[in-house]
């Protein structure tokens, strides 16, 4: 104890001087001075300490979550550079479509033949998922160039929405164990569903390629039982549900025909859904328990756009096209930020993510491309330091190229493509496990006539 005695006599002592000091400055005329605040203790930044502190528990002190976020943001900008790809075999499997981390070596995708699976990114293992038919005799099945297109876990991950058997169905599962919760199939989308946003724990959207956007609410009293219900069969049962509310995409001029809902993307601090249509027009909802269309914007570039997402921190939406990649904040009527150009021979932007300021772009033609939202130019490669390589040309923007998969050599590859041997890989989905610094990437051969599939995990 006494060393803690002396201590505390010694953190008095500055206050004493502090007072005689200011007796002083009194006594020359200066006036008083304010006591000195104690000086706290220096916060200590180092990696080293960073990751000490870490393995006993403590990311939650004041000064880590800080630097955890400067180190984050570090490495959002310096990873991609020392991603390495390993390819994972799929087997026969055709076109990957969608993807979502479920955990940190489980991946879960769909595909274009409609087959849902859980890929073991360790291991390799493959387990595919039982899809959910639709209720009566007459259900439509689903045809051979559909498939699964959307996969979205809701913020808590504790359910899993995707499509159905029939493709025009909303199919959502219980996490983690993917036991079926109920699939909308009763008055919904009339066509296949494209893309699916959560928003909220219970409520998700579903846009279809019949022009329209579908908002569902789930009863927590489906999935809170531990156990799924079965039929006498040992079949899982599951509810039947039709939307809260269907929106028509509004007709537009130019296309009036073509007003397919591509792609969707929520606004959790705005409550707004974004959606894509393949008429060339953005449109913005206010979501709440119902939707409420607020504009439809006509996009600069109106080929193919495919995909959409959406960053928080900087209220902006991208929409990829064939070529190019726009930036939209619905809030201003003029776009600052120009858009990007991909330059990959026309064959498509097919993925996008935002993860702060960086965008990672998903090609056609089997590259990935980053682009640094801030400094509105693409990460590029850093010149080698060893002396046995020669630096590349300086600003060559950084690209990593996606392996070969597997393709069927099958009649029609042999009879209309002359036996090419090899096709660079549309790369239709990527997703992000950031805690672990790892990016899954699948896609397949952008022809849609050919038959085969790629998947890869860059660490």
């Amino acid at each position: 104890m006494a060393p803690r005695q002396t201590g505390s006599r010694k953190r008095k002592a500055p206050a004493l001087a502090a007072s005689s000091l200011g007796s002083a400055a009194a006594a020359d005329g200066d006036g008083p001075q304010p006591p000195k605040k104690p000086r706290r203790p220096a916060a200590l930044r180092s990696l080293l300490h960073y990751l000490k502190g870490r393995e006993v528990g403590a990311r939650g002190r004041a000064g880590l979550q800080g630097f955890e976020g400067k180190l984050r943001g570090y490495a959002v900008q310096k990873l991609p550079e020392l991603l390495r790809e390993r390819e994972l075999a799929l087997g026969t499997l055709n076109k990957v479509f969608a993807s979502q981390w479920l955990n940190a070596r489980q991946v879960v995708c769909g595909t274009k033949c409609n087959t849902l699976f859980v890929v073991d990114v360790q291991s390799g293992q493959i387990t595919r998922i039982p899809l959910m038919r639709d209720r009566g005799p007459g259900s439509a099945r689903a045809q051979p160039s559909c498939g699964i297109h959307a996969i979205q876990l809701n913020p808590s991950k504790t359910l899993l929405a995707t499509g159905g058997e029939n493709p025009n169905s909303l199919a959502v599962y219980q996490l983690p164990t993917l036991d079926p919760v109920c699939l909308g199939d009763r008055h919904g989308h009339k066509d296949w569903i494209f893309a699916i946003a959560w928003l909220s724990d219970t409520v998700a959207v579903s846009g279809s390629r019949d022009g329209t956007v579908a908002l569902w609410k789930m009863d927590p009293d489906m999935f809170h039982g531990s156990i799924a219900w079965h039929n006498d069969a040992g079949l899982p049962v599951y509810a039947h549900i039709r939307p809260r509310d269907v929106e028509t995409i509004p007709r537009a001029s130019t296309n009036p025909s073509n007003r397919k809902v591509r792609a969707l993307a929520f606004s959790g601090k705005n409550q707004e859904l974004g959606a894509v249509s393949l008429d060339g027009y953005f449109h913005l909802w206010k979501a709440r328990s119902n939707l409420s269309r607020l504009l439809s914007i006509r996009l600069p570039y109106c080929r193919e756009n495919v995909c959409l997402t959406y960053c928080d921190e900087l209220s902006l939406y991208a929409v990829g096209s064939q070529s190019h990649v726009s930036f939209l904040d619905p809030r201003q009527r003029q776009q600052n930020i120009r858009p990007l150009c991909s330059r990959e021979g026309g064959t498509g932007v097919r993925s996008l993510s935002f993860y702060q300021h960086i965008v990672t772009v998903g090609t056609g033609h089997g590259s990935l491309l980053f682009y640094d939202i801030r400094a509105q130019k693409f990460l590029e490669e850093r010149a080698s330091a060893s002396p046995h390589f020669s630096p590349g040309p300086a600003g060559r923007k950084l690209k990593l190229t996606c392996g070969r998969g597997w393709l069927n050599h099958d009649d029609l590859w042999v009879n209309y493509f002359g036996g090419i041997g090899e096709f660079p890989n549309a790369l239709y989905t990527h997703c992000y496990n950031w805690p672990e610094m790892k990016l899954f990437v699948a896609g397949g051969p952008l022809p849609s006539g050919l038959h085969g599939n790629y998947a890869g995990l860059w660490s």
